[in-house]
């Protein structure tokens, strides 16, 4: 009689050998990407004689976390056509198939390793590659550019946002600064105009200003210049106004958006949009890191329906060449629809999942129409 029940022992099995062919695939692409980045980082140490060989291979091994988080869903699908190809060419699918389990049965192990994989490198991982990217372009900075460059002190037309902490208000304060100059913990601003919003995001009054300081919490306005619907213009003079801006918030917003770790960016995020700064980068690569797990599935499934395909029949060869091409086009689509969502044109969660959803879809319609005809 066949059994066509759910087999943990082939599971185990499946699964194993898919985990163990992608861990090694993702080290083989690694250490290649690696390798021409050790080259070029010889090429610009070329022109740093102080810089030895040490700190280039210090470098070097910094990025390796960066690439690994990135380079997941090609390893995904590589490996998962060398598993499933080898599968096919032993005729282990073949017997599969012939004891009555259907390719969803089959796929299910290697597809939960994957989604475990995509969930284990987006929130283990991706700490360890933001600290050691941060670290490398630290390293960059002190022995493949010269001196360390000066951070940024000087910005221009800023708009910032804060919450006004007088009671019975409770609204926002909105500034627009022409130029704004750093000098340590103390921020100078120059050419303000502030607007006081109540909860409603009613007007309540306009601030104008030559000149202004920010320092413990408190922007100190100089020469301001009061305007309200419900009173005349005032004579210029000093005020103070309470703020939860600081130049912490102001440094944060140069630092790339995927260069940040997972855990790191709802706070940034949150930081950011309420001081009024454009949070797209860092809303497409948090989406961006909760969907792949998904897309690491998607992979499997791309994987799965150029290469479970019996030896017997012939065409191996194009059907790889093809799923690669697949994995590719996927890969390009997802950095379009990446482009669009920072230029406005989509919204970050769509324009993070879509593409990894899209391509399940159409992977798991390949499938459907190869188990089923």
């Amino acid at each position: 009689m066949v059994h066509t029940g759910f087999s943990t022992t082939l599971a185990r099995y499946v699964g194993r050998a898919f985990t163990l062919t992608t861990i090694l695939t993702l080290c083989a692409l690694t250490g290649l990407i690696s390798l021409f980045d050790f080259i070029d980082l010889l090429r610009r140490a070329a022109a740093h004689p102080e810089a030895g060989i040490q700190p280039v291979l210090h470098i070097a091994a910094l990025h390796i976390p960066y690439y690994s988080l990135y380079i997941l869903p090609f390893a995904v699908l590589l490996g998962g056509m060398i598993c499933f190809s080898r599968l096919a060419r032993s005729s282990e699918l073949v017997v599969t198939r012939a004891a009555g389990l259907s390719v969803w049965q089959l796929l299910l192990s290697p597809s939960l390793c994957a989604a475990l994989l995509g969930a284990f490198m987006s929130a283990a991982l991706s700490p360890l590659s933001s600290a050691s990217y941060r670290h490398a372009v630290a390293l960059e900075a002190q022995w493949l550019q010269g001196p360390t460059p000066q951070p940024r002190t000087l910005f221009t037309d800023l708009w910032l946002r804060s919450s006004d902490n007088i009671p019975g208000l409770g609204g926002d304060i909105i500034f627009h600064i022409g130029t704004l100059h750093q000098q340590n913990t103390v921020l100078i601003a120059q050419q303000l105009t502030i607007f006081r919003l109540d909860r409603a995001m009613n007007l309540l009054e306009r601030i104008e200003a030559p000149e202004g300081t920010l320092s413990h919490g408190y922007w100190n306005i100089h020469n301001a210049l009061t305007l309200s619907n419900t009173r005349m213009p005032h004579t210029p003079h000093d005020l103070t106004l309470p703020s939860d801006f600081t130049p912490k918030i102001l440094n944060r917003r140069a630092i790339p958006a995927d260069t940040l770790s997972l855990w790191a960016l709802p706070h940034i995020i949150k930081l950011l949009h309420h001081s009024g700064f454009s949070t797209i980068p860092y809303q497409l690569h948090f989406q961006g890191l909760l969907a792949l797990p998904m897309l690491a599935v998607t992979m499997v499934l791309v994987a799965a329906g150029f290469s479970i395909r019996p030896a017997g029949r012939g065409g191996i060869a194009r059907m790889l060449g093809i799923g690669v091409t697949a994995g590719f086009t996927l890969f390009a689509v997802s950095k379009i629809a990446e482009q669009l969502g920072k230029s406005g044109a989509l919204p970050p969660l769509p324009a993070a999942w879509a593409p990894a959803g899209i391509g399940l879809c159409l992977a798991a319609a390949l499938l459907l129409h190869l188990e089923d005809g």
